[in-house]
C-alpha cells in the first residue's frame, strides 16, 4: 500500500480581523454572564449553575486571548515592516 502525497500546494491561512473579532467574543461572554447573574438561584436550583461560570470562563479566556492576539499581530506588522525595509 502507498502513503497518499497531496498533488498541490496548501493555501495559504487566512488572515481577517483577529483582535476586533476575540474582544467581541470576549465581550460576548461577559455580557452572557451578566445576564445570567441576576438569575443564579434558578439556575443553582436546577443544577445548571454551570452554565453562568461557564460564561465568566469564557470571559477569563478570552481576556488571555486578547493578550494573545494583540502581541502576535504586534510581531506580524513588526516582521512586514522589517521586511519593507530590506
Amino acid at each position: 500500500m502507498t502513503k497518499w502525497t497531496p498533488t498541490h500546494e496548501a493555501p495559504e491561512p487566512l488572515e481577517g480581523p483577529v483582535v476586533p473579532t476575540i474582544v467581541g467574543g470576549t465581550i460576548l461572554w461577559f455580557v452572557l454572564f451578566l445576564v445570567q447573574l441576576p438569575f443564579y438561584g434558578w439556575f443553582d436550583d436546577h443544577g445548571h449553575a454551570w452554565w453562568v461560570w461557564t460564561c465568566l470562563a469564557g470571559a477569563g479566556l478570552g481576556l488571555i486571548g486578547i493578550w494573545y492576539v494583540r502581541g502576535r499581530h504586534a510581531a506580524i506588522k513588526r516582521d512586514a515592516a522589517a521586511a519593507a525595509q530590506e
